[in-house]
This record gives C-alpha cells, structure tokens and sequence, in this order.
C-alpha cells in the first residue's frame, strides 16, 4: 500500500507551530492527508451515533471540511494518524468517500509532533469541547461517564477539574439520562435527567425514577420543567400514591395535595381582606340607611365579639 501520510507531510514537518490547550502546550503543523490514513481513536470521550446528515451537508456546502482534524502519530501503525478530535467530522467524510464523493478523500488535518500520552489527549479534547456550546448543552455529564469508565473515579475528577463527589454527580444524570429511550430528540434526555435529579434524592426512590421514566416513555408528560412538580407532589403522600399509580400524572395529583399550614393561613388572611375590602366600598349612604336596624346592630356585635377573640387567640404568649 501507498504510505500516503508519510509522501504528503514530509515536506511540511519544519512549519511547526505552539498551540496551547489548557496545560499542555502542542507542536503542530497543517496538512493535507488521505483519509485512509486517519485512525479514530477507540477510547473518545464522545459516545452515542457520529452519523449527522446535517453535518455531511455541510461538508458538500463548503466543498470540504472547513475545520481540520487534530491529529497524532499513530503509536502502533507507521505512516498513520490518530484523531485527537474530529471523531464526528472524520466519520462523515469517510461516508461521503464511501459514496463514490471522492473529493472529500483528502482531508485538512493538524499534527502534533509527537504522540500524547492518555491524559494529555483527554485534556486536550475536553479543553476544545469546553469551548463549544454542546458541552454544557449535553456532552458534560456524558463526558464524565466516559472517562470514568476509561481511567476511574479520581483522574477522571482531576481532568475535569471537578470533585470526585461533582463527578458523580454528572454520572448520576447521564446513567439516569439512558432510562429516557422514547423521546423524539434523544439528546435532550440530559435534560430531563437534570430536571429530575433537581427533586430532593430523599424523595427519588427507585419506584418514583420508574414511574416518572415510564410516563415520560409515554408522553403523558411532555415538557421537562414540569417535572418540578414533583418538589411538592412527592412529600404529600396522598398525592405521591395518585401520581405512582398507573393512572396517575403530574396535573391529577397536584389535584390531590393537601393544603400546608401556610397555605391556610394565607387563605385565612386573604378572606379578612376581601372581607374588609367589601365593607370600605360599601358607600355612606348605605350605612346611614341602615341606621337603627337592630338586624345590622346585631351582626356589628358578634362580629366585635369574633374579632375580639381572635385578637386575643393571636396575640396570647
């Protein structure tokens, strides 16, 4: 086979240029390269599909990709590159290639001159995904997934920059994220998972996660933030075994909440209010043509005697 690679960078390795990302600090240069001769790297942090018709769309619109890949030397096949990111940008091309759309088979790509150590690598790319808008969007939590699994609990915390306990945190969403299977965009099941995570985790026991999972599944819930619901359904237990029940949804078993202490006594206080409104808008004249009526005196009486005994109820250590 043609060692690509090797006949088109080698005029190009004195034009090395510093790059830094984070702490590591990159020597590269810039390339052209046969497509056969990029590798993706088995442990990327991004997991889920790399298919994006929109993205192969693109690709056609620009006449080629218009970012290149990072790119390093393969450690263990000579003459070939391993993508440090690009992962999505190289799959789609390749499909392009696959298709006979044999003016994508060179691709643009920039070259460390060296290859990175592990950490190094999940560095760099963490530090470049952190500046786009799909970090905070959906790949965090999947990203702390990932690495955990590729290098464990604590260097996955360090890389992140984050604590152990913040690490397990992003976990928590993503693994509960998965359960989130019948949604029509799946990349907002983060969302719904971060959404659920925000009820106390006294209150998500394993039968409440299943049955929020199940409605949703089922679309009987639809928008995500409604979930906060839940903040006040699930301590009321009347209305937590409405909304457990395989009838049961958010709306119904809000219908079955019990009013609170404040609840009461802002409803209490709400009444005196109107009640005292009513009277001030009634007019003087009014007043002066019940004068004498001893019906009205009678209800003045008892309603001094009702005030009185609150004022006493109210004001009593």
């Amino acid at each position: 086979m043609t060692n690509h690679a090797t006949a088109d960078l080698r005029p190009n390795v004195i034009g090395l240029q510093e790059r830094r990302l984070d702490r590591t600090v990159l020597r590269t240069y810039r390339t052209k390269v046969n497509i056969d001769d990029v590798v993706p790297n088995p442990n990327q942090p991004r997991l889920g599909p790399k298919e994006d018709d929109e993205l192969q769309r693109q690709i056609e619109a620009n006449q080629g990709l218009f970012e290149p890949l990072l790119v390093e030397p393969h450690p263990e096949l000579p003459g070939k590159f391993r993508i440090i990111d690009g992962d999505r940008r190289w799959t789609n091309s390749r499909l392009l290639v696959d298709r006979g759309r044999e003016q994508y088979r060179h691709i643009p790509v920039e070259v460390t001159d060296r290859t990175l150590s592990e950490e190094e690598r999940l560095r760099v790319w963490i530090y470049i995904h952190r500046q786009r808008k799909e970090w905070d969007a959906k790949e965090k939590e999947m990203v702390a997934y990932r690495l955990v699994e590729l290098m464990g609990r604590a260097s996955a915390a360090n890389i992140l920059g984050i604590t152990v306990r913040e690490l397990d945190k992003l976990v928590e969403v993503f693994e509960l994220s998965e359960k989130f299977t019948k949604l029509r965009d799946p990349s907002a099941a983060i969302t719904w998972a971060r959404e659920l995570m925000g009820v106390s985790k006294k209150l998500l026991v394993p039968s409440v996660v299943d049955a929020v999972v199940t409605k949703v599944n089922q679309k009987r819930i639809t928008n995500s933030k409604d979930l906060r619901k839940l903040r006040a359904i699930l301590p009321d237990p009347v209305a937590r075994a409405h909304f457990l029940s395989d009838e049961g949804d958010l709306d119904s078993a809000q219908l079955r909440l019990m009013p609170t202490e404040k609840d009461a006594s802002d409803g209490a206080l709400s009444k005196m209010e109107t009640a005292l409104a009513a009277l001030k808008g009634l007019p003087w004249a009014t007043f002066q043509e019940m004068r004498g009526d001893s019906k009205v005196l009678t209800k003045i009486e008892e309603a001094e005697e009702l005030l009185k005994s609150l004022r006493k109820a109210l004001t009593s250590p």
